[in-house]
Formats: C-alpha cells, structure tokens, sequence
C-alpha cells in the first residue's frame, strides 16, 4: 500500500473523482445514450437511471476512501499507485462503476474511458 493521503491531497484527489463522474454522465445525457441524472451535495454524488435506481458515490474524509453503493452492493476504496482500489478484492473504482451503470442501465456504460 502507498504512503498515506494528507487531507488536503485526499480532498483534491475525491474531488477530482466526482468530478469526473459528473462529467462523464453529462456526456452521456447530451450523446442520447443514456437518460442519466446526476445530484451532488458536498461530497455526495447520486447518479439516477431511467428506472429509477440510483448509484451513490460518497467520500468518507475521516478514512479516505471512496463508497461506492449500487444495486449489486456496497464498495469501498482508498487510493493506491494514482488508482482508486477497492479495500477487499482491489478492483479499480471506475471499472467497477461502469459495470454496475451498465447493469442498472440496461446497456454498456463506460466511465474509465479518457
């Protein structure tokens, strides 16, 4: 494991992350693939499909990781070698994002891509 984030490090870099998703729905809103809503409050960040579910991305600054919750379950991440690992099985955030967007989407959805 890598040498722990300072704060403010954990805070650029949870940051960046949502803010890359946010960027990635929007672009999949405005490219008709997909009806995809995002909120965002604080370091909260819902991502709401056509049927309603949702995928909740929040950051937890006191252990900084990254908890990902979807409707195949919760995950759990902290950064590693300039990657975002997850804490039991370190499978990479955004592969395993995109896997549970594209199961409650009902079509492949990338957000690893660029």
């Amino acid at each position: 494991m890598s040498a722990a984030l300072s704060d403010t490090e954990y805070h650029r870099l949870a940051g960046a992350l949502l803010a890359r998703i946010e960027a990635v729905a929007d672009r999949l809103l405005e490219d008709d693939v997909v009806d995809i809503d995002t909120q965002r409050t604080g370091g909260l960040l819902e991502l709401v499909f056509p049927d309603a579910s949702k995928i909740v991305v929040n950051t937890q600054p006191p252990l900084h990781e990254i908890w990902l919750a979807a409707r195949s379950g919760g995950f759990h991440y902290r950064h590693a070698g300039g990657r975002w690992l997850d804490t039991r099985d370190g499978s990479e955030f955004f592969e395993v994002l995109s896997r549970c967007a594209s199961a409650q989407a009902g079509r492949p959805l990338r957000f690893d891509a660029g």
